[in-house]
């Protein structure tokens, strides 16, 4: 199988220079971001955060923790003396980073920018070992130990993370040296592992090599990427369980924590083998990179069992698993999942990586069947847990993304110490700022899905389609006022009269929809389908679809079971979520609860972080003042009313450091 039997959008760019050999031109569609909200973010990342990082991969960033990521590539090229710095996986920082730039580079031409990705890939390409091997922690500091230590030491999620690198670069750029590199590396990894007697029957302690190899299949057409990756796969929880018996090869040792006595493969999501697994659980950023290679290759493949087996663990992490900002892994201790309804508010973990793992399965599983609730969930982590963990100023990141927080206990408290009330300007585990950079360079590979001869509109962000639909060329360009206004136009330029559908997302955040086509409206009841308004007909140039969403803020409150948010209440506005902060209500937060009966206000505030809407509510703050007794008593504080200022959570923490809180006593 040489393509994906399923049509994406967004991914694929004629190369510049298409005559190169070895690489067939791909098939597909193209969105173009052109969108007066997204564009400031997508400008911030080629302006800033593109080249804020570069800085700090060459640990050229003032006040930062040292990546080493450049420097290790320089020890392993040869170019310098020195000794491996950073994290076992510090590699992928910089694959990453260069993903990000090939995104970039498809919006924008940088000659600046592909000069100094140029360099990189130079010095990546220097760094491969002659066999075709490229990891500069095993080929530096522990040379004779490479693929023994596949439960901790990353070395296939970091290869794939450079897949993905070389497959975003040359699709911008028509540039194959780091798609050689990278072939040169699978067809190596090809050679070591799989079902053929002398291969290791292993896999990764930490997935990412899957979905990349679905991707380099994509591209090449060559059939051993997507078999390879659908080994690892099915190989994972086969028993005897392959990362056990590796710990027990290495006498119990770990490369984290020295000799251990046990071995949690519930962690590496390797507990059962995958087609069996129906609970999240284990470290969620490697569960959801996991689920979407897994619902690629259910797309591919036809295979039933891995489809079902993708249905309910979506359905178990985003029903019972999810916090409403769409972060997912609520403890700290392993970055995991816990159990159902166990999603604390202070203590929470959410980590940046995992919701935009999240937003790549969401994708995946639009392709397998077109329904809105996988939309919805997308949407709710990119607008709110995604967006919010990057600053303004594009050079500031949240690795864990809270929602409550009280600085001085972030500061005093051990057990919350993995929470900060402020972004921080690097990381020595530096995984998520790329990550970001990566996802909303990439953003245009979101808002549409096409199955058969309908498009599906996914996310409502101002946009310029072109693809080809009842086989007749077409162009959607569509206008969106979110996330202020619910206003949404897609005008519908076809190359000549033909018949297809438009399926339009009737989000979970809005009661109704309003549908005009050419100005008549159509009942959108009747046209309902999996939560997209589906409008076939006959469709001719300059054609005009109008959908009216109501944005009014509303209360939303959590299921009986999940016992952190009893009694309380949080804000929504279409897709965004709203918090408390200090600069707005001043401290405690927690003295704060809304009237029941209270209505809400709305407000655009130009000043607001580069204009937002503002939420004003009728509340009541207890009157500290009035406490007469000691630490306790028995007497009741008396509250007072006042005025309570929500704003929207991407934007909490760009004001200093304050407390902040989502979920309010009501």
């Amino acid at each position: 199988m040489s393509e994906f039997a399923g049509t994406e959008i967004g991914t694929t760019v004629q190369p510049e220079q298409p005559d190169q050999p070895g690489y067939p031109e791909l098939s597909g569609q193209r969105a173009s971001v052109q969108d007066e909200f997204w564009e400031r973010y997508i400008r911030l990342v080629q302006d800033t955060v593109i080249p804020y990082q570069y800085e700090a991969l060459h640990d050229r960033v003032a006040g930062a923790e040292p990546s080493h990521a450049i420097a290790n590539f320089e020890i392993a090229a040869g170019r310098r003396e020195g000794k491996f710095g950073g994290m076992v996986f510090q590699d992928s920082d910089v694959a990453k980073w260069l993903e990000a730039v090939g995104y970039s580079l498809r919006i924008r031409r940088d000659p600046e920018l592909e000069r100094q990705a140029d360099e990189v890939i130079d010095l990546v390409g220097e760094a491969q070992q002659a066999d075709g091997y490229l990891n500069t922690y095993f080929t530096v500091k522990e040379p004779g130990k490479r693929w023994t230590n596949l439960q901790d030491c990353h070395e296939l999620y970091c290869a794939g993370h450079f897949i993905e690198a070389a497959v975003a670069y040359y699709e911008a750029t028509g540039k194959d040296k780091l798609l050689n590199v990278m072939r040169r590396m699978a067809d190596h990894i090809d050679s070591v592992f799989g079902p053929e007697e002398g291969k290791l029957k292993g896999y990764d302690g930490h997935q990412e090599i899957e979905l990349a190899l679905v991707k380099l299949h994509r591209l090449t057409g060559e059939e051993k990427y997507l078999k390879l990756s659908l080994f690892f796969i099915d190989q994972r929880g086969q028993e005897p369980n392959f990362l056990r018996r590796e710990w027990e090869n290495r006498d119990r040792v770990s490369h984290w924590s020295g000799r251990t006595d046990h071995l949690d493969t519930a962690y590496n999501q390797a507990h059962i083998p995958v087609r069996e697994q129906t609970v999240a659980v284990g470290h969620s950023v490697r569960a959801v990179y996991m689920y979407t290679a897994m619902a690629d290759l259910a797309r591919l493949t036809g295979d039933e069992a891995l489809r079902e087996a993708c249905v309910r663990l979506w359905n178990n992490m985003t029903e019972r698993q999810m916090y409403i900002t769409g972060g997912i892994g609520s403890t700290h201790h392993g970055e995991a999942f816990t159990f159902d309804y166990d999603l604390p508010n202070d203590t929470v973990y959410a980590e940046t990586c995992a919701s935009i793992g999240l937003i790549f399965f969401a994708r995946r599983m639009l392709e397998l069947a077109p329904e809105a609730r996988y939309a919805d969930v997308m949407e709710r982590a990119l607008y709110n847990n995604v967006l919010g963990s990057m600053a303004q100023d594009g050079k500031h990141y949240f690795y864990v993304n809270p929602l409550e927080v009280w600085p001085q206990a972030c500061t005093c408290n051990p057990g919350k110490q993995h929470v900060k009330a402020q972004r921080q300007g690097w990381f020595g585990c530096a995984c998520c700022p790329p990550n970001v950079a990566r996802l909303l360079a990439s953003l245009n590979q979101y808002i549409y899905t096409v199955h058969s001869d309908t498009l599906y509109t996914n996310l409502y962000i101002g946009s310029e389609l072109k693809t080809t639909l009842g086989g007749t060329e077409v162009k959607v360009t569509q206008s969106s006022k979110l996330p202020w206004e619910g206003t949404v136009t897609l005008k519908v330029d076809p190359a000549e009269a033909v018949e297809f559908a438009i399926a339009l997302r009737i989000p979970s955040w809005s009661a109704a929809g309003k549908i005009r086509v050419n100005g008549e409206p159509v009942p959108v009841a009747e046209v309902v389908e999996r939560g997209y308004a589906v409008i076939r007909r006959e469709w001719q140039a300059g054609d005009t679809v109008e959908l009216i969403l109501p944005m009014e803020a509303h209360r939303l409150y959590a299921h009986p079971n999940l016992r952190e948010n009893a009694g309380k209440t949080v804000i929504q506005r279409g897709p965004l979520v709203y918090c408390l902060e200090t600069a707005d209500n001043g401290e405690p937060l927690s003295s704060i609860s809304l009237s029941k009966e209270g209505r809400f206000t709305e407000a655009y505030d130009e000043e607001l972080l580069g204009g937002a809407v503002v939420i004003r509510a009728a509340g009541y703050r207890v009157e500290e003042q009035s406490w007469s007794g000691g630490l306790y008593g028995s007497t009741r504080t008396a509250v007072q009313p006042v005025e309570v200022t929500a704003i929207p959570y991407y934007l909490w923490g760009n004001r200093g450091s304050g407390e902040m809180k989502v979920w309010i006593p009501e």
